[in-house]
């Protein structure tokens, strides 16, 4: 659960199964790669989700999850 004293930026992020915006909540300036961890196991859970919980793709939707999370740190 995320630390209320944390700033968080909500992110809109397409699903890959659906092609539908799902929004994934990222930490706005991560302290600590724990945080940029957390928020990669986040988002890789809401690709999950979105797939309808379809297992055989944790690594897939690890490797999305963080390519999403690191490209918008870069970004930020």
């Amino acid at each position: 659960m995320p630390r209320a004293s944390r700033t968080q930026t909500a992110v809109p992020a397409a699903s890959p199964a659906t092609g539908k915006t799902n929004v994934a909540v990222f930490p706005s300036s991560p302290s600590s790669d724990l945080d940029v961890t957390e928020a990669i196991r986040l988002r890789a859970y809401q690709i999950y989700e979105a797939r309808g919980r379809e297992d055989g793709h944790a690594e897939e939707d690890w490797l999305i999850a963080e390519a999403e999370v690191r490209g918008q740190l870069k970004s930020a």
